[in-house]
């Protein structure tokens, strides 16, 4: 018995050079292939994020402050009138916040544009995000409620 202990000691090993070597390059050679895929999903993670953002969270909480007093934010409020109890005209009588449990900042950290009465939507708020590149000019990355 204590023979056969021995054989199988002695024919244990560790991995050799090359073979660890063979997997490094398996790995990087993985890695290579799914960096650039992964990179391009965050962007398109923003992109969502904001569209949540402009389309469902922010509009549901400006929904229930208008339910409770009447009328939308003003543009001079902004957006702040979800976090904090405006202290100008017109001050709602019946706030009932905070609506927002964070200040509404995009995926890009830039606030949100918001105006009441809205350009595109005279009847009640424009709310945008300029997207990645902050342009002024209209592009594929740009989120609103238009």
């Amino acid at each position: 018995m204590k023979q056969l202990t021995q054989i199988k000691k002695n024919n244990q090993r560790g991995f050799s050079l090359i073979e660890i070597l063979l997997v490094v390059v398996i790995i990087g050679t993985l890695a290579a292939m799914m960096i650039p895929r992964i990179s391009g999903r965050s962007e398109q993670a923003r992109l969502a994020a904001a569209k949540a953002d402009v389309n469902v969270n922010i509009p549901t909480a400006l929904k229930l402050y208008e339910l409770d007093n009447g009328f939308f934010p003003t543009t001079e409020q902004g957006l702040q009138a979800l976090l904090r109890k405006p202290a100008t005209q017109p001050t709602p009588q019946n706030w009932n916040g905070p609506y927002l449990e964070k200040n509404p900042i995009d995926p890009w950290n830039r606030p949100y544009q918001y105006a009441s009465p809205g350009v595109h939507r005279p009847h009640d708020y424009d709310l945008n995000s300029a997207g990645k590149n902050a342009s002024t000019e209209k592009t594929d990355d740009d989120v609103s409620n238009w």
